[in-house]
């Protein structure tokens, strides 16, 4: 519903040390699409942006990380974040088109999904009952010696709410400029 928010606490996956924080507020809500306006609390964490969704939460205009930083895609088919129902095992795989707004530039994202099944979880706003989802995206960024990032998140979905309560996120890619000649091998980034 217009003027809903939420508040995500963003923490560094090695030593859990808080980050800062992501707030997302409800600014319009129509029959086929919801924009949010998403602030946070630190300019590391992103740019003050507005994310717009499908009614089910499936993305059609959302940053994917490239290379280690947040690009802003505008999807031309809603990215498919959740393909419902989201039963146990059930998997999927599909490549959405997508453009950056503010450069133009045109990439395929590929996004294969699964779920992984059911779990209870506590977070800062209390305890849950969660789908736990499983993405692997390619983000179809590769740029010469950049190989493309591939990102793996883990999701906790509480449909009683309608959204994920907790996000674990990583990404990685290969940077050819980065090697040297006494480097028998690569090492992602």
């Amino acid at each position: 519903a217009v003027g809903e928010r939420w508040v995500y606490r963003v923490g560094n996956g090695y030593n859990n040390e808080i980050r800062g924080s992501i707030q997302y507020r409800v600014d319009k809500a129509d029959a086929d699409r919801i924009a949010v306006a998403v602030t946070t609390d630190v300019p590391a964490l992103g740019r003050s942006r507005t994310e717009v969704y499908t009614p089910e939460g499936n993305w059609l205009r959302h940053a994917v990380i490239n290379h280690d930083q947040p690009v802003e895609y505008e999807f031309a088919q809603p990215y498919p974040a959740y393909v419902f129902p989201l039963d146990a095992g059930k998997s999927w795989s599909l490549r959405v088109d997508a453009v950056n707004p503010v450069t133009g530039k045109r990439v395929r994202v590929r996004v294969d999904g699964e779920v992984v099944g059911t779990e209870r979880i506590t977070v800062p706003a209390g305890a849950f009952d969660t789908i736990k989802l499983k993405r692997r995206i390619y983000a179809g960024d590769f740029d010469g010696p950049r190989s493309e990032t591939n990102i793996t998140e883990i999701e906790w979905y509480a449909p009683s709410l309608g959204r994920a309560v907790r996000t674990d996120s990583n990404s990685r890619h290969m940077d050819q400029g980065r090697c040297t000649d006494e480097m028998s091998a690569c090492t992602p980034v």
